[in-house]
């Protein structure tokens, strides 16, 4: 049985999205995002920096979100959501897969650091400033992208659940700006899967 360990307003989400895009049996584990449950002995057993998402399944136990949708893809895939390797699609497939963690949630932890982690005699206005900006000029290339097309890759895929849980998370922020239709457009498409919407009902 696969076991997602679970922190609601957190990369875990797009994690029990997935799971439930695909269809598969799991537990879930759910914890609070606080320190008392995520730096707690059991979990960092699990997870040596506090962190999540943790997917156990039997003698395999694995974390980082990217490394856990690939996982599932290759073991539990249950049909695919992803293009085949010599499919047109498939490396746009990668690139907006990868892009999530190397363009996107780097500006999005700096803002959730300074606007909700640290106390607000240690925020900075400036640091968060130069966040927003980098956040709202990531999505430049992704709005275009999404010119004429429902999905990133084709059908939808977990680049989607990927990328996709990140442009939610960047909208309540507030760093996708109106005038990227084609974005917004997306994002609206994503909430209205019903896959999607069980995974932010435990938020």
């Amino acid at each position: 049985m696969l076991t997602l360990h679970f922190a609601p307003n957190s990369r875990a989400v797009r994690t029990l999205w997935l799971l439930e895009e695909l269809g598969l049996d799991y537990e879930l584990n759910k914890m609070a995002f606080h320190p008392q449950d995520l730096k707690s002995d059991d979990h960092r057993a699990r997870h040596p920096l506090g962190r999540i998402p943790v997917l156990d399944d039997g003698d395999v136990r694995i974390f980082e979100s990217g490394a856990i949708a690939e996982y599932l893809l290759e073991r539990h895939k249950n049909g695919g959501l992803k293009p085949a390797v010599d499919s047109p699609e498939y490396p746009a497939y990668l690139q907006w897969f990868h892009y999530c963690e190397g363009m996107v949630m780097p500006p999005v932890n700096t803002i959730v650091v300074h606007t909700i982690l640290l106390p607000p005699d240690r925020q900075d206005a400036t640091v968060r400033g130069q966040a927003e900006r980098l956040l709202t000029r990531a999505w430049g290339p992704v709005n275009d992208a999404l010119e004429g097309r429902e999905y990133l890759a084709g059908d939808f895929s977990a680049a989607d659940t990927m990328l996709g849980h990140a442009s939610v998370m960047s909208q309540r922020l507030g760093c996708v700006p109106a005038e990227m239709e084609h974005l917004t457009a997306y994002i609206e498409r994503l909430l209205a899967r019903p896959a999607f919407q069980k995974a932010l009902a435990l938020e």
